[in-house]
Parts: structure tokens; C-alpha cells; sequence
């Protein structure tokens, strides 16, 4: 079952720093295949995710994650790492695997999700 961050300040700042997040809860999401980082268009992982596998330099060249208003981590093994530039450039938000962020408003990533590196 996917976990969901809260997307303020203060949770994504704990999360950056690998603190607990006392305010976790658990959210369903439409299927994200495991190993995958899925982007949504919708707040709270609604509708059908857009996937992606390894290390990415450019993922603005996909509709999902350039509009993304929420994304999960369904990776097998590790943190993923979502950045707000190219090339792991930008504002970087980790995410642990079985985590997601359920509404991106207000934050860097908003509709841009532009590269991620696992581990």
C-alpha cells in the first residue's frame, strides 16, 4: 500500500533531510507497476500513471511527469530522487520507495518533474 507525503514545506524539508514524517497516511493509487516512479495528472495518484524505469535525464519529454500534479515511488529497492531541472539540476524531493506525494501545488516539482536518479 502506497504511503502519501504531505506536500508542505516542512514535510518535504523532513523527508530531503531523511527524518520521519509523523503525518504519513496511507492513500490507494491506481496500479503503479513495481519498480516504477509514477506521475499522475491528478491530485492523489488519480488516473493512469505515466512510468518510467532507471535514471532519467529529460523526463519533460513525457506529458505525464512535464504536467505531474502527484507521484509515487513503487521502486523495489531504494529512495528515488525527483528534480526540477535537467539533469538532476534544480530542486531535488526524495521519495522512499512505497512513498508518493499526493499533491504537488505549490512546490518545484509541480507539473515539472523533470529528472529523477534512484538511490
Amino acid at each position: 500500500m502506497l504511503k502519501k507525503l504531505m506536500a508542505n514545506g516542512a514535510a518535504i524539508a523532513a523527508v530531503a533531510m531523511g527524518l520521519a514524517i509523523g503525518s504519513a497516511t496511507t492513500a490507494t493509487a491506481d496500479p503503479c507497476p513495481s519498480g516504477a516512479l509514477c506521475a499522475y495528472l491528478s491530485a492523489n495518484y488519480a488516473g493512469d500513471p505515466g512510468t518510467v524505469y532507471g535514471n532519467n535525464d529529460n523526463l519533460l519529454q513525457y506529458n505525464k511527469f512535464n504536467n505531474a500534479v502527484s507521484v509515487s515511488n513503487s521502486g523495489t529497492q531504494c529512495t528515488v530522487t525527483i528534480y526540477s531541472g535537467l539533469s538532476r539540476s534544480g530542486s531535488p524531493q526524495p521519495i522512499p520507495r512505497g512513498y508518493g506525494i499526493g499533491n504537488l501545488s505549490g512546490t518545484p516539482w509541480y507539473k515539472n518533474i523533470a529528472s529523477n536518479h534512484w538511490c
